[in-house]
Order: C-alpha cells, then sequence, then structure tokens
C-alpha cells in the first residue's frame, strides 16, 4: 500500500512542476500583455487567444479534421515504410550500405523545399501531403528499428542457431521484441513530425487545414488566431505522443514488470 501512494505521489509531482511551469509562463504572458509593453496586434494576450479558439471553434475542427488525416495516413505509411526498410537493411548487408546514405540524404533536405515540388507535380489536393509527411515520418522509424536490430543479444542469437532456428524465427523471437523500445521511441518524433509535416505541406498550397487557415488569418493580421492554431498543433502533437506512450504500455507489458522488479530489488538493498 506505501508503495502504491509513493508512486501515485511520484507521477502526481511529475505532472505538477511541468503544469506549474506553464502555468506561470502564462500568467507572466498575460501580465506583460496587460501592462501593454507589447502592442496586442503584435502578442496577443492568452485570455484573447483563448477566445479567439473559442469564437472560431467550428473553424478550426473543420481544419483540424483534414490535417489529422493527412497526419495519420502519412503517418502509418511511413512507418510501415520506415519498418520494411529496416528489416530489409538487417538481413540484406549490401541493401544496407547502398540504401543507408540514400535514407540520410533525404533529411539534408528542407521540407520546406520539397513540398512546392510535390504541389506542382501532384497537385494542391491530399496525395502531395501525404508524400511530405511519409518522407519526414519514415526515415525516425527505419534507422531506430535498423539500431535495434543490430543491438539485439548476439549469444541469445547463437543459441537459437544451435537449436535449429532460421533467420525468421531469431527475428521473432529475439530481434524484434528487442527493438521494440526503439520503435516506440521512434514513433513519438515520427507521431510530432507528422503533424508538423501536414502543416508545413499546407502552408504552401491547399484548399483545407490547419496550415491554410494560418495563411489566411495570417494575411488578415488576425494573430489571435493564429497564435489559436498553434496551440492546437502543439496539443495535437503532445496527445499523439500520449497515444504512443499508452501503446508502448499495452504491448510491451514485460517492460512495466521489470521495471517494478527493478525497484523492488533496489528497495530490498536498501
Amino acid at each position: 500500500m506505501k508503495r502504491k501512494s509513493q508512486s501515485t505521489t511520484s507521477k502526481f509531482t511529475g505532472f505538477l512542476y511541468p503544469a506549474g511551469a506553464v502555468a506561470l509562463l502564462l500568467a507572466v504572458w498575460q501580465g506583460v500583455s496587460m501592462t501593454g509593453w507589447i502592442p496586442g496586434y503584435m502578442l496577443p494576450s492568452p485570455v484573447d487567444i483563448c477566445r479567439a479558439f473559442v469564437n472560431d471553434f467550428s473553424n478550426l475542427m473543420g481544419h483540424a479534421r483534414v490535417t489529422l488525416t493527412e497526419a495519420f495516413i502519412g503517418l502509418f505509411l511511413g512507418v510501415v515504410t520506415g519498418f520494411v526498410t529496416a528489416v530489409i537493411m538487417d538481413h540484406f548487408p549490401l541493401v544496407k550500405k547502398s540504401v543507408y546514405p540514400l535514407i540520410i540524404l533525404t533529411q539534408t533536405i528542407p521540407t520546406v523545399a520539397i513540398a512546392p515540388l510535390l504541389v506542382l507535380w501532384f497537385g494542391y489536393e491530399m496525395t502531395p501531403k501525404i508524400i511530405l509527411i511519409v518522407i519526414a515520418t519514415f526515415f525516425p522509424v527505419a534507422v531506430g528499428m535498423y539500431d535495434g536490430f543490430q543491438s539485439a543479444d548476439p549469444d541469445a542469437i547463437h543459441l537459437l542457431r544451435s537449436m535449429g532456428a532460421g533467420r525468421l524465427a531469431i527475428f521473432r523471437h529475439i530481434k524484434l521484441p528487442g527493438a521494440m523500445t526503439n520503435f516506440f521511441s521512434s514513433l513519438r518524433i515520427s507521431a510530432a513530425y507528422s503533424v508538423v509535416g501536414a502543416v508545413i505541406s499546407e502552408w504552401l498550397g491547399g484548399f483545407n487545414g490547419l496550415g491554410v487557415y494560418m495563411t489566411r488569418v495570417k494575411k488578415s493580421f488576425s494573430f489571435d488566431k493564429m497564435f489559436a492554431v498553434i496551440f492546437l498543433i502543439s496539443a495535437i502533437s503532445l496527445a499523439l505522443m500520449a497515444l504512443v506512450d499508452l501503446a508502448q504500455k499495452w504491448s510491451m507489458p514485460w517492460e512495466r514488470a521489470g521495471k517494478k522488479q527493478s525497484v523492488q530489488h533496489t528497495k530490498k538493498g536498501r
């Protein structure tokens, strides 16, 4: 009972500190805005931003639905592409030597430079935006999963081989479970990239989406609405990362069990 209460207290404290920091930042921001040191049209107050969010809520949600659709489709395709690429590179070292530099090269080109070309080639619909999101999201998964496959315990692999296991059995029982931590770490990054990539692609061409909404309110100098979109994008990214954390806890129960055992051993050692 005591251990459970300590765990609950530590979780509450871990949430309280960042929440307090955010609240303090918003309070200072509101105070600066009320003094008039910075004009409201340059830096709207948090109250003005909340008011703009509430007043234009239905319009924001309509654009957010389009952006999330693009982000989810692009993220799914990017994760699948990255996973398959990592598996191929792990099984065929020659392919890794040939493909890995090209994967690195794709990340040296700014997405802002790629987006206009994709719009020119594929039009203003959803296709160029999904392609851009795939380019942005597959890299963390491909590199993270490949590193996870390569860090598999060689002794465990030799043991399975001595028992007659083939490549598929080794991959299923050793490499894939060992790389799951890398996968979810990469997935968190890709989830954030998916939303940002969708918004960037919408800046440069489109009919709906949060990026299109931002360009419209910027032209009308409605900076309170622009900050409302920025906060909404941040909230969506945080929500996606929280979903990834939940998926990791659900799909990796052995990790939680291992952490509990390590904590118990540490307490017994004391």
